[in-house]
């Protein structure tokens, strides 16, 4: 069930402005009051309307890797073992690209906004991939592909965090990052069906193999349009009205709203507005605050990237 009559307000009022100045401070117990929420339908949907793009990259990922004997076939592309190479190093480019620069951006015009631009890109880019006609539209594709994807981590990883209550954001992660082999099973199989002479000619299957992932990523922008933009955004960037209304919004879908004296009982945060986080604040948090934690973190995610691609 969607959030109950809600949609036309919330989805009306992204376009609102700001109704405080950066570097008030306010005190506010609305990331206390989502953490005290209990898993409801409307987690459900947020994890499935955002937590679907890993299973898009695991299909990227496997495509790029399945349909290489089909490029190098191809009449008209006649890939060679380096244009191959090429085109999946650009993919990969393009999704830190993306991730950095999106990531800037997510910040700035917010998470909703954000999470349908970056699948937008993502949507349009891989489709676009299977009308390429040359090396450089390809590899031109695929680099804005991995931008979308790269987009979407940034910003999805933020509203999913956002939005979810604390006690279950462990699990969730590990569930939405696993997620990703099974978009990697899917890409292995559209790539035997569609590769198989029997079925269809391989100068079209590849092509048809990258449609997929567009008219995937065209069911998950219709599943989006139900997701609110995420209240702890909303308040650093002086928006308290509207995240009172969503976070109000998810408690009736939730059926889980809180007694006035149980909401007295919950601790308060006091938050500084401001439009983005400075880059000096973000480093000190990183590599003072949580200098063990980051150095781990960066440990193991450039082991497993590294060895992962390089098989």
């Amino acid at each position: 069930m969607a959030i109950v009559g809600s949609r036309d307000r919330l989805v009306g009022a992204s376009n609102a402005r700001p109704s405080a100045s950066p570097g008030r401070v306010i005190e506010t117990d609305i990331p206390s009051r989502l953490d005290a929420l209990r898993w409801s339908a409307f987690h459900t949907r947020v994890v499935l309307a955002l937590g679907i793009t890993w299973i898009l990259d695991g299909l990227e990922v496997t495509l790029a890797g399945t349909l290489s004997g089909a490029l190098k076939q191809d009449p008209l592309l006649k890939f060679s073992n380096f244009d191959v190479g090429l085109s999946n190093s650009a993919y990969l480019a393009g999704a830190v690209l993306g991730a950095l620069g999106f990531g800037w951006l997510t910040d700035r015009i917010g998470r909703k906004k954000l999470f349908f631009i970056t699948l937008a890109l993502y949507l349009s880019a891989t489709a676009a991939t299977a009308l390429s006609w040359n090396l450089a539209s390809y590899v031109l594709f695929r680099f804005l592909t991995g931008a979308g994807i790269g987009g979407e981590y940034t910003a999805i990883n933020s509203t999913i965090q956002e939005l979810v209550p604390a006690r279950y954001r462990g699990w969730t992660d590990l569930v939405i990052n696993g997620s990703f082999w099974l978009g990697a099973a899917l890409g292995a199989v559209c790539a035997i069906v569609l590769l198989d002479p029997a079925n269809m000619s391989q100068t079209y299957g590849w092509r048809v193999a990258y449609l997929t992932g567009a008219v995937l990523g065209l069911v998950v922008l219709l599943m989006r349009l139900w997701i609110p933009e995420s209240p702890r955004w909303l308040m650093i960037h002086g928006q308290p009205e509207r995240a009172e209304a969503i976070v109000a919004e998810i408690e009736i879908s939730a059926r889980q709203q809180a007694a006035p004296s149980a909401r007295q009982a919950l601790p308060k945060m006091r938050l500084t507005m401001r439009d983005h986080p400075p880059l000096r604040e973000v480093a000190h948090t990183l590599f003072v605050l949580y200098r063990q934690r980051s150095l781990v973190g960066l440990a193991l995610m450039v082991a497993q990237a590294f060895f992962y691609n390089a098989i």
